[in-house]
């Protein structure tokens, strides 16, 4: 890893799996003084975010815990206000869209899917993180303009000056699907995610202008709620790996697909 992440940074869905672990190992790797981090969950005083408490504790004065439910454009807006209100002048230099969801319980065949669970799939998956980077604009612009180059010659974006990175899937790849459908169909979130893709697609066309750095990003097959116990990697390596790539992200890196390994996905 040539640098660190640090800055202000903001982890959705932080109380368990991959959200959980992207909040210990920044916790572990930067520097008090640099960074603080804001996990944010559901219900921060319910018993699934204990470990997340316990994590804030054994960091004090680094990690803010903040309520949002990724569904609800009111606790949108009331996390963004809490954090801005935190921040100051500072501004957001990473916000990591995490938080998402799947239904029904895979391998999701058609038969058992619903419109409903089509649309509160998207709803989390894809307005949640619209709205929270619509939201987080003024404050990423902020971080954007303070930390600016003396000039503009070269690399202008970076995840550790202002970006935003959406947790994606392998299983989003339009191209790649006829490798793994027979085993997952997972209508929602195959589709949801292919639409979060689309979503970097567009806000890196629009935030570049700004220089604010958007890029999707798989974080391979993993040992979690979702991924279930067959699944290869372990959170700690998935997340070493997604951190150790995107420290590295600059210009080229821009709307794409990547996974943790920094290799390229095909849309």
């Amino acid at each position: 890893m040539s640098g660190k992440l640090q800055g202000n940074i903001v982890v959705t869905g932080s109380n368990r799996g991959i959200g959980l672990e992207l909040v210990r190992q920044l916790a572990q790797q930067v520097k008090e003084e640099e960074t603080h981090l804001y996990a944010c969950c559901r219900e921060p005083e319910g018993s699934r975010a204990q470990t997340l408490r316990e994590l804030a504790a054994q960091h004090p004065g680094k990690i803010s815990i903040i309520r949002l439910d990724i569904s609800d454009e009111e606790s949108i807006s009331a996390a963004v206000q809490a954090v801005s209100e935190h921040i100051g002048d500072g501004g957001l230099n990473l916000l990591i869209n995490n938080a998402a969801i799947n239904k029904p319980a895979s391998p999701a065949p058609l038969s058992a899917t619903e419109k409903k669970h089509m649309m509160d799939v998207y709803e989390t998956n894809v307005v949640g993180p619209f709205l929270l980077a619509k939201m987080f604009l003024p404050l990423l612009q902020r971080a954007a303009e303070r930390d600016s180059p003396e000039n503009n010659k070269g690399d202008t974006m970076s995840c550790r000056r202002s970006a935003i990175i959406n947790i994606s899937t392998l299983i989003s790849s339009i191209e790649k699907c006829p490798e793994s459908f027979s085993v997952a169909q997972m209508y929602p979130y195959r589709t949801s995610k292919a639409a979060l893709n689309m979503l970097t697609r567009c806000q890196a066309e629009d935030f570049r202008t700004h220089n604010i750095l958007v890029t999707a990003v798989h974080p391979g097959w993993v040992q979690t709620e979702m991924g279930g116990d067959q699944a290869p990697l372990t959170t700690q390596d998935s997340v070493r790996g997604m951190l150790s790539v995107m420290v590295s992200f600059s210009n080229k890196d821009c709307g794409r697909l990547l996974d943790w390994q920094g290799g390229t996905i095909p849309w």
